[in-house]
């Protein structure tokens, strides 16, 4: 097994725990996970993968998830 084949799987296994975990947040937790995962691969695709841009990305992301679904006050 190479090392690319070592990395997809734990990809994949790490994604599945991820969202087997998001079963009991509310709307806006969730958007907020969703735009963050959104906004990480956004800036690591925008930044070349740099991972100042992956972490930016997250952030503004999960601001911008987290806004989505506000409640009313």
């Amino acid at each position: 097994m190479n090392i690319k084949q070592i990395a997809m799987r734990a990809t994949i296994v790490g994604a599945v725990l991820g969202l087997s975990a998001c079963a009991n947040m509310s709307s806006q937790d969730r958007n907020t996970a969703v735009g963050a995962g959104v906004g990480a691969v956004a800036g690591s695709v925008l930044s070349g993968g740099s991972a100042l841009g992956t972490v930016g990305g997250a952030a503004v992301g999960g601001v911008i998830g987290n806004q989505v679904d506000k409640p009313s006050r």
